[in-house]
């Protein structure tokens, strides 16, 4: 009987704590809250103002820096590396398309209203310093 008594207080009290996490809401990170984790995953690119086809992130851990994320970009079928990270909101990515020399930058903020899955900012080409605005956003994902 006590053994069958403590097995049901298990029981509530793991479906009491159960029910107490499904009411939380994972907080919403502010910009300047953001770290290189909340940049895993797959971006999306749109230019601003440009009917041009746009261009997918792939960003990950950097296995040296651990701050930061490493990763690629491919755009009109070129694939260039990438590296960077966000500091209080504020995100730099450089980018190499021979994976020795920076051949553009992306300099951008987080939008605050965005729970860190969107970012406005510009793109610049490091040999003709033309410049693009861009938006990324984070692709949906499981």
């Amino acid at each position: 009987m006590r053994v069958a008594a403590t097995a049901c207080l298990a029981l509530l009290l793991a479906g009491w704590a159960q029910a107490q996490g499904a009411d939380a809401t994972p907080a919403c990170p502010a910009p300047h809250e953001l770290r290189a984790l909340h940049l895993y995953g797959t971006w999306r690119a749109q230019w601003q103002g440009d009917a041009a086809p746009g261009a997918t992130l792939q960003l990950e851990r950097h296995p040296e820096l651990g701050d930061s994320v490493r990763g690629r970009v491919e755009r009109d079928g070129i694939t260039a590396l990438l590296a960077g990270d966000v500091d209080d909101g504020d995100l730099t990515l450089e980018e190499s398309r021979d994976g020795k020399r920076i051949s553009a930058t992306w300099i951008g903020r987080v939008d605050p209203d965005s729970c860190g899955k969107l970012i406005r900012g510009t793109w610049t080409d490091a040999d003709t310093e033309a410049k693009r605005g861009f938006e990324l956003r984070r692709a949906a994902g499981w």
